[in-house]
This record gives C-alpha cells, sequence and structure tokens, in this order.
C-alpha cells in the first residue's frame, strides 16, 4: 500500500489552494519558466496519495517554484534532506537548516480530535529570549495540523505570521516529539534566518492543547529553550475554515 505524502498536502492547505488551484499553479510556473508542463488535478492526487512517489524534473522545478521549498523538502520519497547549523548570535531560537518531512490525515470531527486524532486548525505560541534586545518575545501562528498513524505535519497558514513555521512530530501516547523550523521574515530582526531545533509536548487528555519545551543551539553553540503550546482551534481543513484562519492570532 502506497505512503501517502502528506507533507505535500500540507503545503498545499498551508498555501490555501485546492487540488484544482496547486495544478494550475504548477502549470503557471512552468509557462512562466519556459518548461510548460499538464499537471492536472489527476496528479496532484497521484503525489499526496504517494501512487507517484518521484515527480519529474520538469515537475520537480515548478513545484520548487510554487511552494518555495526544495524538492527533498516536499515528501516524496528518496529525497535527503539537508541540515546545517547557523544563528546571528542574538539568542532567541538561532538556528538554520533546509529541511521538511512527511505526515498526512483527512480532517475529523471534534469528538475525534479529543479521542487522539489532531488533524485540523491549532494556535500555536513559544516563548523566547532575545539576548541582543535583552528581552523576551512570543511568536504566534494559526497552524495545520496533519494526522497519519502517529506522526503529525504542522504547517503554518501564510496570513498568520511573516515568519512561516513547520514542525514534524511523532506521538507516542500522550507525548508529541520531533523538530520544528522557522524562516523569520526579511524585514523582520533576524533578518531572513532560518532557524531550527528539536522540540517535546505533552498532549492534555482532552486533545485540545499540547504543551511543552522547545530547544535549540546558538550561534555560539549555547543552548537555548523556551514553552511552546499547541492550542486546538477547528477539526475541520477545508478552504472556508483555513480561509478564516489565515489571519495574525489576537495578542
Amino acid at each position: 500500500m502506497a505512503t501517502p505524502n502528506s507533507t505535500l498536502r500540507a503545503v498545499r492547505l498551508g498555501l490555501l489552494m485546492s487540488q484544482d488551484d496547486f495544478a494550475r499553479a504548477v502549470r503557471d510556473a512552468g509557462t512562466r519558466t519556459g518548461q510548460p508542463n499538464d499537471a492536472n488535478k489527476r496528479l496532484v492526487q497521484r503525489w499526496e496519495s504517494g501512487a507517484t512517489t518521484a515527480p519529474r524534473p520538469v515537475y520537480a522545478r515548478a513545484l520548487e517554484t510554487v511552494t518555495g521549498l526544495p524538492i527533498e523538502s516536499l515528501g516524496f520519497a528518496g529525497a535527503t534532506p539537508s541540515v546545517r547549523i547557523s544563528g546571528d548570535g542574538h539568542g532567541g531560537h538561532d538556528m538554520q537548516p533546509t529541511t521538511n518531512q512527511t505526515i498526512p490525515a483527512p480532517p475529523q470531527s471534534e469528538a475525534q480530535a479529543a479521542r487522539g486524532n489532531h488533524s485540523g486548525v491549532w494556535l500555536s505560541r513559544y516563548e523566547y529570549f532575545s539576548s541582543g534586545r535583552d528581552a523576551a518575545f512570543v511568536g504566534q501562528h494559526y497552524v495545520v495540523v496533519l494526522q497519519h498513524g502517529n506522526r503529525l505535519t504542522v504547517r503554518s497558514l501564510p496570513g498568520s505570521s511573516d515568519s512561516p513555521l513547520t514542525m514534524d512530530l511523532e506521538v507516542d501516547g500522550h507525548v508529541a516529539t520531533g523538530t520544528w523550523t522557522e524562516q523569520t521574515a526579511n524585514e523582520s530582526y533576524y533578518r531572513g534566518a532560518r532557524y531550527h531545533g528539536a522540540i517535546q509536548l505533552l498532549v492534555e487528555t482532552t486533545g485540545r492543547r499540547m504543551t511543552g519545551k522547545w530547544v535549540g543551539f546558538g550561534k555560539e553553540f549555547d543552548v537555548n529553550t523556551g514553552p511552546w503550546q499547541l492550542v486546538f482551534q477547528d477539526a475541520s481543513t477545508n478552504k472556508a475554515t483555513l480561509a478564516a484562519y489565515n489571519k495574525r492570532p489576537d495578542a
């Protein structure tokens, strides 16, 4: 049985695109770059279902253009992500990678979410201390969570923040463990730096909140950490729901 490509599905949903919209964007990207392709809804379905595990180069280049991500970060089998440590030495997360991974799941009801399927829209909120500014700050995003088995893919909605956020988690009982990545805005204090690290969250028995801590490395190889929580908002991942949450969270 094919393994669904939930990473690609999560990226598409994060872009607020239907499968038809996504196929059209892939075609348009090919046309703009002088490498036309015949992407259609059926092809997107084959990618997301795992029936097609590696797109042809003409599609791979168009996918990178549409998503802004390297093809190895879009969940296709055989992709090998690369990771490098970096940072600007000003505290906060202070890490830099180039990776994402896999995970899927169909939308579920609130009752299903409470029983252990965590797919839906959540509010992500973390805290960090910036040594360069000698102050504590909060980062907030509305994120799409998709579950496949015991794995969760988390992708922020584009309108919720200028700094896209991703997480890849594995759930074991009431513990979720994995990695996070954030691409800071070019106009922000961190000037477009990409940060990453590890995270562990405890899942409340209601299934409506996950709380824990992130960890990351600074430029001077110091270890930074801080609280992080995900708060359940809506079990639906349809286009109307995602559009409703495609905004900045209230302070």
